[in-house]
């Protein structure tokens, strides 16, 4: 039996590396996205920690660090604003990658469907030209016999 071969199996091919490279893509994005939100809360736990400390301190002590840690809120807050964004910025680019991820693997696995079918069909003609080449076969020799028979009975 010859073998298979499909003519769009090079699109197939193109098709699983760049559902792969998304994946990777995708991945790195998300490993990017996870290490903002540590960050950002990171930054979070910092400042309720100073926070938590300053409650602590005596009256006195406690105005001073009252007022460094106002000083330097708006510095924290617009790090952590900057934060938010990049999350909110990376949390978009994330769906739109799971988009054409998916896309890409709807995609390829109907190209592999069609394969799928066309082996089936392949597969299905190779089996009726054998069965046909053996029905040749058998009835050639049938014919032989049946002539070599004639012959010897005459």
């Amino acid at each position: 039996m010859k073998p298979f071969a499909w003519r769009l199996q090079k699109v197939l091919d193109v098709k699983a590396k760049e559902e792969q490279a998304r994946q990777i893509e995708l991945f790195r994005l998300t490993e990017r996205l996870a290490e903002k939100r540590s960050e950002l809360l990171m930054c979070q736990r910092v400042l309720q920690e100073i926070m938590i400390e300053i409650k602590r301190n005596r009256p006195p002590q406690r105005l001073g660090a009252q007022e460094f840690f106002l000083k330097h809120t708006a510095t924290n807050d617009e790090r952590m604003a900057g934060l938010r964004h990049d999350i909110a910025d990376l949390e978009t680019r994330q769906k739109e990658k799971t988009g054409e991820l998916l896309a890409a693997r709807r995609f390829k696995e109907g190209l592999e469907r069609l394969r799928a079918e066309a082996k089936e069909r392949f597969i299905k003609e190779q089996e009726k030209l054998e069965q046909k080449e053996m029905d040749d076969r058998t009835t050639m020799t049938f014919a032989r016999d049946r002539d070599v028979q004639g012959q010897q009975g005459a």
